[in-house]
């Protein structure tokens, strides 16, 4: 298919770019390039520059603080945010509950919680898996027992990314066992600093700190907090994707990584250092699958616009851009040494030459190998294709 952005695109576009040169910190682009972490204060303060322009939360309503984009004017923003190394701003705040507090959320509530989301002075965190409920959701055990105008909210929550950070975390709990599991769960908003909460690390084998278990003892949270309606969480639980389900991709950062390693492979061009055939065929196969994939993408995204009923097709979106991602990964983990010349002679005392990002290479493998799991597995993704697009 092709695809030309029409004159009116390419002025966003341009926008777009034109203020991430202008307010995007240097500081904070160069980690993000390189694959640092970026501070929770950074990403503040990041946050409040787009909010500041009123561009903060793309998918959500004007009327809550949205901008009114359509699906491919995010796309553009997505794809320059990320070219432009800018970092992304939290996704359980802004993709998550804020669009869940948005659909089933009182006044009150959304007006509690949306515009300190927005503003970033208050951060959200996930509570969903248990140990005992990992990809089935359904039966999770942490239970909320009714007590007054409060519930009172025993049990645990593991893999919790950002817990660490995160003022708040919206939780998964049972507060109906004689039900079907699904209709006896409700979502609720927990202050994380709640007595009886407990925030313990999970450490993966590079010493990283990617995750976290919570633990609630009789911790007392206001029926108030609720979101929807009691025993129906599971309704509001699979809402948290709406639309961003046709956003799963994952286009823009992969266009970022491979626009990184073909930079560097000039540089090297440039010294002398030529890749293999073999490997610079694997590259270029990389891009023409990228460009397949950014392709089919923005058909459908063009579609949504348009105001066609999108069914099961982002299912493929996720499957092919969370494969594309791990070969990527493959890729760089083996083209890497390539990119690394070791000081020589004429050279002593300096530091190798090597892409700033090489560092991370290895922590980006094999964390990304869970993108083929979280979100839907690649086995449930084949057969949500064969059954509603292929009809198999």
């Amino acid at each position: 298919m092709r695809f030309d952005l029409t004159p009116e695109q390419r002025l966003f576009k341009e926008e777009v770019e034109t203020f991430l040169r202008t307010h995007l910190p240097a500081a904070v682009a160069a980690k993000v390039k390189r694959g640092a972490a970026v501070s929770k204060a950074e990403l503040t303060d990041w946050t409040r520059t787009l909010d500041a322009k009123g561009w903060a939360a793309p998918a959500w309503p004007v009327e809550h603080g949205g901008t009114g984009w359509n699906l491919i004017q995010r796309h553009l923003f997505d794809v320059a945010c990320r070219a432009a190394h800018a970092p992304a701003l939290s996704g359980f705040g802004f993709n998550m509950v804020g669009p869940a507090i948005i659909k089933f959320g009182t006044p009150q509530q959304q007006a509690e919680f949306l515009p300190k989301i927005l503003h970033a002075d208050l951060w959200f965190c996930q509570g969903y898996s248990e140990p005992q409920a990992g990809s089935d959701l359904a039966s999770v055990r942490t239970r909320a027992d009714k007590d007054g105008d409060d519930y009172v909210v025993n049990g645990s929550k593991i893999w919790t990314s950002g817990a660490e950070l995160a003022d708040w975390i919206f939780c998964l709990v049972r507060t109906n066992h004689e039900v079907q599991q699904q209709k006896g769960i409700s979502f609720l908003l927990l202050d994380i600093t709640s007595p009886g909460v407990t925030v313990k690390p999970l450490y993966a084998f590079n010493g990283k700190r990617l995750w976290n278990q919570v633990f609630f003892e009789d911790v007392r949270v206001p029926i108030a907090q609720r979101l929807g309606d009691e025993d129906r969480g599971w309704t509001v639980a699979k809402s948290l994707l709406g639309d961003e389900r046709l956003m799963v991709s994952r286009v823009s950062e992969t266009k970022r990584m491979l626009g990184l390693l073909k930079d560097a492979l000039q540089e090297q061009a440039e010294r002398g250092v030529m890749l293999p055939e073999s490997l610079q065929n694997e590259v270029d196969a990389l891009e023409i699958r990228l460009h397949a994939l950014e392709m089919t993408s923005l058909r459908i995204l063009t579609e949504a616009d348009a105001g066609a009923q999108i069914g099961a097709e982002p299912s493929m979106l996720k499957l092919k851009g969370s494969e594309l991602v791990q070969a990527q990964d493959e890729l760089l983990f083996r083209i890497v040494d390539y990119l690394a010349l070791p000081q020589d002679s004429t050279n002593t005392g300096a530091a190798a030459v090597n892409p700033a990002w090489a560092e991370f290479v290895a922590s980006g493998r094999y964390h990304h190998r869970g993108y083929t799991i979280a979100g839907g597995s690649s086995e449930v993704q084949h057969n949500i294709i064969a059954k509603q697009v292929l009809g198999l």
